[in-house]
């Protein structure tokens, strides 16, 4: 194995967080950067500094010592990325990628130059457009360009009415798809082109607040769709044709036809079953990249499901009234961000459960959730 090394990562959120806890294993450096003195890398990283990702200059000074820069969320200066680059530094994912991914429009554009399938879309600047040329698509989701995350920037347009609340700045509009389910797929790409891949995911989502409820593994889909959702996976990795994680979500519409919806250049709420799951996780995969050692074993080692803890009832210190009986389950572990505060919506941890038997899921993802709830302490506990 090569020798001890300096990885940069830009962001110390709970992704950051769970890849130090595997990168503590081994003999690497890890630094990490955030505009939150609390954030949950605080307390693990060899060195935390407090600056703004998106700045150019402040990324470049945290960077400067780096061998590999890598990131924890896409809003990240790519400018000061592409000078890391120039600079000599490995940088995963590749800014160009980056540049692609943040952008829905261009990664829209981008899937149908490499014929990749996804809905129908156009790109907007103003809902005026939307009314004067585009009123076909809808029903439709209105998606901005940049920022949007977790169910972020994201608006259903259901008839023209509705285009007088449309956001005001450049947009996706993308055609609703009548889905069946809603899938994901990790694909883990390195330096020379091998590829690794999950088994597919299948994600439930929270209507209330747009993001995952819970997940379970493998995706409950004959196994010639669940290959062809790993080939259509790898297709898009190939596409973008650098080394990087890409966590690829996609639709299987009504018809039985998958699309691509969006894809992370990084470690994914849709990966997190793979720390217990998986012979290898996400988190050790990345390392792995950064490290330049070889990929390891994606394989599923038992169903899994991943069930999200969000905050509810309101801002305050987090507390999970339900953690003495989560603890006391079989086969069930327990993931806290380690954030200072909760509030509405807000991730503060998961739960994975591990089941010998697929049908088993249903009835451990039932009793897990009934003590999933994440409060202010200060809150009364139901």
């Amino acid at each position: 194995m090569e020798g001890r090394r300096t990885i940069a990562i830009l962001g110390g959120g709970q992704l950051g967080r769970m890849f130090l806890e595997n990168a503590l294993r081994y003999n690497v450096h890890v630094i990490v950067l955030d505009p939150d003195p609390n954030a949950p890398c605080a307390q693990l990283a060899d060195q935390f500094a407090v600056g703004d990702l998106n700045d150019r200059d402040t990324v470049l000074h945290f960077a400067k010592d780096a061998d590999v820069v890598g990131i924890e969320i896409e809003h990240v200066s790519v400018e000061a990325l592409l000078e890391l680059k120039h600079q000599g530094k490995q940088v995963i994912p590749d800014p160009d990628v980056l540049h692609t991914i943040k952008d829905k429009g261009l990664q829209k554009e981008f899937y149908l130059k490499h014929r990749i399938p996804t809905a129908p879309f156009a790109l907007v600047s103003a809902p005026s457009e939307i009314n004067e040329q585009h009123a076909h698509l809808l029903p439709a989701f209105l998606k901005t360009r940049s920022g949007g995350y977790d169910g972020k920037g994201v608006m259903p347009l259901n008839r023209l009415k509705d285009i007088d609340q449309a956001f005001a700045c450049a947009c996706v509009i993308e055609q609703r798809v009548e889905i069946e389910l809603e899938l994901a797929v990790l694909v883990v790409r390195d330096a020379s082109g091998v590829q690794v891949v999950y088994d597919p995911v299948e994600m439930v989502f929270d209507p209330q607040y747009n993001l995952v409820d819970h997940l379970r593994a493998p995706a409950r889909i004959p196994p010639a769709l669940a290959q062809k959702a790993q080939d259509l996976a790898s297709k898009v990795a190939m596409a973008f044709n650098a080394s990087g994680i890409y966590a690829v979500e996609l639709f299987l519409d009504r018809k039985g036809e998958l699309l691509v919806n969006e894809t992370a250049p990084r470690a994914h709420n849709s990966g997190h079953h793979t720390i217990e799951a998986c012979g290898s996780s996400q988190f050790d995969q990345l390392l792995r990249l950064y490290m330049g050692w070889p990929l390891g074993d994606p394989m599923l080692r038992s169903p899994a499901a991943m069930i999200n803890l969000v905050g509810s009832g309101g801002d305050g210190v987090p507390t999970v009234p339900g953690m003495t009986e989560l603890l006391a389950k079989k086969n069930t572990f327990v993931h806290l961000y380690g954030k200072a505060r909760t509030r509405n919506g807000r991730k503060m941890g998961h739960i994975t459960v591990t089941a010998t038997d697929p049908l088993d899921l249903d009835a451990l993802i039932s009793n897990t959730r009934k003590h999933c709830n994440v409060i202010p302490s200060t809150a009364p506990h139901e």
